[in-house]
């Protein structure tokens, strides 16, 4: 009878070990109503580890670890998205940005062939108040290729206006042949000029010189444009402001060289043309006259 009783006693035992493990298959099911308190206590600024404690108090612990482990792994996964944010945002900080796209602003003349300012008698009509002579520019559209992350390719378009004013009481007209001559107002003038606008395509090598957590900028490279207008101002000084539009026998397309340094997005550029403005043959008096410009830049690449 003593064995038949151990024997009854280890089968009893036996079943309470299989009905516990059965309950506990039963409670790792995720109840929606367990969910909400835990995204209540998160609301409210709780950590994973405080909403474990709290769950203890009313549930069991095999559901709250449950529920806690599902939204760990939510967790897991935000953080695994911030870094790889955090990693595209760092690479795409690395790469180099070109400094052209921007506003400048400066002065225009233009040299003999012999690169001197001093025009020859027979044409000084042409003489210019370097003062007042003046561009401005309008760079936009740019596109950098980098070698590293501080030296690489920069182009872009731009717009360029000139003003090229005349230090006279003089202008300049277009006879029938084409070639371009003085024109005698007939009157006191307040204000005379030529005016051109090109659209701009540069082509340079920029180096970027860390200092002081900040970049020194140095780039040389050529720039090519193609005329859009031009025409021809005198404003009188007791009498009307008269305009006339032309080509005036302007080179269409130019080609240059140009250059720039500047600290972050400050820039002094300067830009020379190694076409003519006039077309061969059709300038001034015959003579080449080759244009230049030099001034500051505030761009936006930052």
């Amino acid at each position: 009878m003593k064995k038949v009783g151990i024997i009854l006693l280890l089968i009893a035992f036996v079943l309470q070990l299989s009905g516990q493990e059965k309950s506990t298959e039963t409670k790792t099911t995720i109840d929606k109503k367990e969910l909400k308190v835990l995204e209540s206590l998160e609301k409210k600024g709780s950590s994973v580890e405080y909403d474990r404690d709290t769950l203890v108090q009313s549930q069991s612990a095999d559901e709250k670890v449950v529920i806690v482990k599902e939204k760990k792994k939510e967790k897991e996964k935000d953080n695994d998205r911030e870094e790889e944010n955090e990693r595209n945002h760092r690479h795409r900080g690395d790469r180099f940005k070109g400094h052209w796209a921007g506003l400048e602003f400066g002065f225009n003349n233009y040299v003999t062939s012999q690169t001197t300012l001093d025009l020859p008698s027979d044409i000084n009509y042409m003489s210019l108040n370097s003062g007042i002579s003046n561009n401005f520019n309008l760079n936009f559209g740019q596109l950098s290729f980098g070698f590293s992350r501080h030296i690489g390719i920069v182009t872009g378009l731009g717009i360029n206006w000139n003003n090229y004013k005349f230090d006279g009481n003089f202008n300049i007209q277009k006879l029938p042949d084409g070639t371009i001559d003085s024109l005698s107002p007939g009157g006191k003038l307040k204000r005379t000029k030529l005016a051109t606008i090109y659209m701009t395509l540069p082509v340079m090598l920029e180096f970027q010189i860390p200092v002081d957590h900040h970049h020194l900028n140095v780039a040389a490279g050529l720039i090519g444009a193609i005329k859009l207008g031009s025409h021809t101002r005198m404003q009188f000084e007791n009498g009307p402001d008269v305009k006339k539009y032309s080509d005036y026998s302007l080179n269409l397309l130019r080609y240059g060289a140009t250059a720039r340094i500047g600290y972050q997005n400050f820039q002094i550029y300067g830009t020379y043309y190694a076409t003519p403005l006039f077309q061969a043959g059709k300038g001034p008096g015959g003579y080449d006259l080759f244009p230049f410009e030099i001034g500051f830049a505030l761009t936006f690449n930052d």
